[in-house]
């Protein structure tokens, strides 16, 4: 599960007041919910994209901290996929991923990969 951080001054509620349709819209109908540290998960059993699995996603609220987005993509083996002529799937599902994480966040993916490797050096021990 990864979590994802809004812009700086920006909320999710406000980027997306709908998040439970805003998964819909992306990516399928939500089937159930699933509690992931504390929070309440929409969860997609059957992605419209054949390149996904299932599909994970909602508000990790932490209280006083701003809320961050959680989400985690199963994705079958690209094998399989190309195996049953959905190669162009794939493109589609990065697409739709990159698509939901910058309407969520604001961030584009070089901004969110940034943001990552500065979180990854904030945790590296000193020596």
């Amino acid at each position: 599960m990864k979590e994802y951080k809004m812009r700086r001054g920006e909320h999710l509620d406000d980027r997306m007041p709908d998040l439970k349709g805003s998964v819909e819209e992306y990516f399928g109908e939500v089937s159930d919910t699933e509690e992931w540290e504390g929070h309440e998960l929409y969860v997609v059993e059957d992605p419209d994209n054949p390149v996904f699995e299932r599909i994970v996603a909602g508000a990790a609220e932490y209280g006083s901290k701003k809320d961050k987005l959680a989400v985690h993509f199963e994705e079958r083996p690209a094998e399989d996929v190309i195996a049953e002529g959905n190669a162009d799937a794939a493109a589609d599902a990065v697409d739709a991923k990159n698509e939901f994480l910058l309407e969520a966040t604001g961030r584009d993916a070089k901004s969110r990969r940034d943001s990552l490797k500065r979180e990854v050096e904030d945790d590296a021990p000193d020596y």
